[in-house]
């Protein structure tokens, strides 16, 4: 029976059970149909983790599932809104809480974001702009927000969850800025000092409501994410304090369509604890009565072809890798790629770039 509503469901977008196309799934495990019908995108999840169904280009699958909206049309279970009311009533990424995202991912391991990033070490959309190679994009995507933010050589920046120090190496070396960034990861800053010795780069190991200083530019990019939106308000009232007198500020984020209290149960358990993605509804009210917003840019759709890119990196580390890590992280690593991947291409999510000054000041060009 469970089989048989499956089936209907999936063929309503195209998709079939153990079919010849390469977004067909194969089932492996009779057990996957009354597990994600119980458990929804968590189910589905773990029942790839555990090698129950195959898909020769998830990517495309997960894509057609979410255009369908197919994933609508079911209610959520009781254990499911059980596990989510703590994210519904407290506030998860408090700054006590803020290290566990970092512990949890950021933390993992250096070489399996090494072997699958870019030279800059940019975890974040690149921007395919007259260019297929992921190297050129992600220098693409850095020199634009340079551009956006008129970066000069006289300014002080401050990065907000600075990574593994690409953006600040990039604008230090390029520009003859000087750069303060800050982050919750002891991994990314151990390595992003060593990776930006010798520029005018500092690193501090802090949360962003700890942050001291003044600085003429302000950029956070992928940051945002693991926010919270209990914390939205929090994050802008704080950036504008620490903005100087005609300062601009530049917030890359992943974003939602719709302005949700709960993140996906799957994402949220195996890859980033308690993130949550805004809406423009929620940045927006976040940002009321502190910034002018000059520019709002989508680049969603170069996130779909930055985590292709990623994806085929980590399948040629994989020899390497698995000395560290076993297969059922190998398959929980790739279904997160992927996934993510076909969520973009969907549309179900989006990647935005959103130019903010403060009110009075001079309007920046936003030379895209």
């Amino acid at each position: 029976m469970l089989k048989g509503i499956a089936t209907r469901l999936l063929e309503e977008t195209g998709i079939k059970i153990n079919g010849p196309n390469p977004w067909d799934i194969t089932v492996h495990d009779e057990r996957l149909y009354g597990r994600v019908l119980r458990y929804k995108s968590l189910g589905l999840g773990e029942a790839y983790m555990d090698s129950w169904w195959d898909c020769q280009q998830v990517d495309e699958f997960m894509c057609r599932i979410l255009k369908s909206s197919i994933d609508r049309r079911f209610k959520g279970s009781l254990l499911l809104f059980l596990k989510a009311i703590p994210a519904i009533m407290f506030n998860m990424q408090s700054r006590d809480r803020a290290h566990i995202v970092a512990e949890h991912h950021y933390d993992l391991d250096n070489e399996l974001f090494l072997s699958m990033l870019d030279p800059y070490i940019q975890y974040s959309c690149a921007y395919f702009k007259n260019t297929d190679d992921l190297k050129e994009a992600q220098i693409n995507k850095l020199e634009l927000i340079c551009r956006k933010f008129n970066l000069c050589k006289d300014d002080y920046v401050l990065d907000i969850g600075s990574g593994w120090g690409g953006f600040a190496r990039y604008a230090a070396e390029r520009y003859g800025c000087s750069v303060v960034g800050v982050n919750v990861s002891k991994e990314q800053v151990a390595f992003a000092r060593e990776f930006c010795r010798g520029l005018p780069v500092e690193f501090r190991l802090c949360d962003y409501r700890d942050i001291t200083g003044a600085y003429d530019k302000i950029v956070s990019v992928g940051m945002f994410e693991h926010v919270g939106r209990k914390n939205y308000r929090t994050f802008m009232k704080k950036v504008h304090k620490l903005l100087k007198k005609d300062g601009i500020f530049l917030l890359h984020t992943i974003g939602n369509n719709i302005s949700k209290r709960t993140s996906d149960p799957w994402l949220s358990k195996y890859i980033f604890p308690h993130g949550e993605l805004p809406s423009i509804a929620q940045i927006a009210r976040a940002a009321e009565g502190f910034f002018v917003i000059e520019d709002w840019h989508n680049l969603g759709p170069h996130y779909d072809r930055t985590l292709m890119f990623w994806h085929a990196n980590f399948v040629d580390a994989w020899p390497r890798l698995k000395e560290r890590h076993d297969e059922r992280f190998r398959r929980m690593w790739e279904y997160y790629l992927l996934s993510c991947a076909g969520a973009f291409r969907a549309r179900n999510i989006q990647v935005w770039q959103i130019v903010m000054t403060t009110q009075g000041t001079p309007q920046p060009v936003c030379r895209v």
